[in-house]
């Protein structure tokens, strides 16, 4: 029953999120993330500079490794290569708390990232992105975002822009090749830093 009703969530998302206007952020208060706050590990060593992503335009997204979604590496790698050198960052932020589809250690995940789909964008080491225990990024971004906006499922995108706030959100349904992240992304890149 439950999987059912997982299931449901995200097509409902998916269909909310399709809406033009709704999947913005729409918390009511807008609170900019101070990224020199952002403590996470990479999945490489030592921590990710989180606070040299002050003033870019950083998408970040739960990822897992045996999700049927996960073959938008390919895509958020495409992001990324398109991107990178104008302002912009890709947070992969590997994940199990939906249907345990990450289960590997941080080694077995950066092997499979890498060896499978080329993936060069910066990775965190795996979080809780979901509920009381989740990374203070995530409880940020279910702040900003609302219950609607609050991860459902693997491969979940935010759109954060150069002042720090949450511009947008997808669900995993709308994959990184679509129009309206790729138009999101350019706009953002184009609006003044913090």
């Amino acid at each position: 029953m439950s999987t059912v009703i997982r299931l449901l969530s995200l097509v409902i998302s998916g269909i909310v999120a399709a809406i033009p206007g709704v999947a913005s952020a729409q918390s009511g208060s807008r609170v900019p993330i101070d990224w020199a706050s952002v403590k996470l590990e990479s999945i490489g060593e030592g921590l990710l500079p989180t606070a040299e992503y002050r003033g870019k335009v950083v998408l970040v997204v739960n990822t897992a490794s045996l999700c049927g979604f996960t073959d938008q590496y390919t895509g958020l790698e495409a992001l990324w290569g398109r991107y990178k050198d104008k302002g912009f960052v890709l947070l992969g932020v590997p994940s199990n708390d939906f249907g345990g589809q990450e289960p590997g250690t941080k080694a077995e995940i950066k092997s499979f990232c890498e060896s499978t789909f080329d993936v060069t964008f910066p990775l965190a080491d795996k979080q809780v992105v979901t509920g009381e225990r989740a990374h203070p990024l995530y409880k940020w971004i279910a702040a900003q975002a609302g219950p609607l906006g609050a991860p459902k499922w693997n491969f979940h995108k935010y759109l954060v822009g150069r002042d720090g706030n949450l511009i947008d959100w997808y669900s995993a349904m709308t994959g990184p090749g679509a129009t309206a992240i790729d138009d999101a992304i350019r706009k953002a890149l184009a609006a003044p830093g913090a």
